[in-house]
């Protein structure tokens, strides 16, 4: 599962379901690659978590792994959660399953309502490295056009792209495809350095500062062509001007369906066990708000780049 769970703005409460962690990538950056072991989750189990979510509350539900799309029951488990009632139906993905027009077909029938693709690269030898698969590219971004197209746009397709310390310097760019193959909306995620990004630390994560050009730069560019645009995982002290993209504030109540155990209040968990704040923040006038960075990050990098804004 991609480090962000992608922000719409809505009121319902939202499920999310990791049906397991097979995947036909292997993201450089990857949080839940050393997970993989654990395999896939079996589809009993993946209803009867449906089933719970819903007897709970939750009206929508993000279908993530690994890559749920490569499971050969997904059409059965996303028809399974529309017959439950479920409103929103996301499936979160890498794309690549949907360049086959009849698989696109069929979960759409099914009941899939909201397209969720990563894209972290302009081009396909920038997204291949990144995936270290050669070809993804191509097909993700087929994918996006597909569903577009059998949708005629109505369908939300809403990107995700990790920022790395090898593609930050083109988030400009990949802002300017996102808008050319028109999503309803596209977001920058923060790389979340666990599993193979924490393995690979120096390589991948770069300084939040050094990146913040750039991400401006890529939401002006939604912003200016009425593209919902998002940044996740970056400080308010970070954001300003652009305090309007902060996925944060969008984010509706989660719970989280893992393998083997269930988050209850994901906001909570995030704010207060993922995410840390440090001495300056207490000056900050924005401190009652804002996150901070995944806890990992000062780590390697210290606070300095975190100064409070005062007025």
């Amino acid at each position: 599962m991609d480090n962000a769970i992608i922000a719409r703005g809505n009121k319902l409460k939202r499920a999310v379901v990791v049906v397991g962690f097979a995947c036909n990538n292997n993201c450089r950056f990857c949080v839940t690659a050393g997970k993989r072991v654990f395999g896939d989750k079996g589809t009993i189990q993946v209803k009867g978590e449906i089933e719970d979510a819903f007897a709970k509350g939750a009206r929508e539900i993000v279908l993530t792994g690994g890559e749920c799309t490569i499971r050969g029951d997904i059409i059965d488990i996303v028809s399974f959660a529309r017959e439950r009632g479920f409103l929103i139906i996301q499936v979160q993905t890498n794309g690549r399953s949907f360049s086959d027009v009849e698989f696109c077909k069929r979960i759409i029938r099914a009941g899939m309502n909201e397209f969720a693709p990563a894209l972290h690269g302009h081009t396909a030898e920038l997204h291949d490295f990144l995936t270290r698969r050669k070809g993804s590219f191509r097909q993700t971004v087929l994918g996006i056009n597909n569903i577009r197209k059998l949708t005629k746009s109505r369908l939300n397709i809403l990107t995700n792209t990790v920022i790395t310390k090898y593609n930050y310097r083109f988030l400009p760019e990949i802002a300017s495809l996102l808008i050319k193959l028109r999503v309803h909306q596209y977001q920058f995620a923060f790389v979340h350095a666990m599993g193979n990004a924490l393995k690979n630390f120096k390589q991948v994560v770069p300084r939040k500062t050094d990146v913040m050009p750039y991400v401006k730069e890529g939401l002006d560019k939604g912003l200016k062509m009425n593209v919902r645009v998002m940044a996740e995982a970056i400080p308010l002290c970070l954001m300003q001007g652009f305090e309007q993209c902060v996925s944060e504030f969008r984010m509706p109540s989660t719970d989280i369906w893992e393998k083997g155990y269930k988050v209850n209040n994901f906001e909570f968990v995030r704010k207060y066990e993922a995410k840390t704040r440090f001495g300056q923040c207490k000056r900050c006038i924005r401190f009652s708000v804002c996150e901070g960075p995944w806890k990992e990050y000062p780590q390697f990098y210290g606070s300095k780049e975190f100064k409070p804004i005062l007025n």
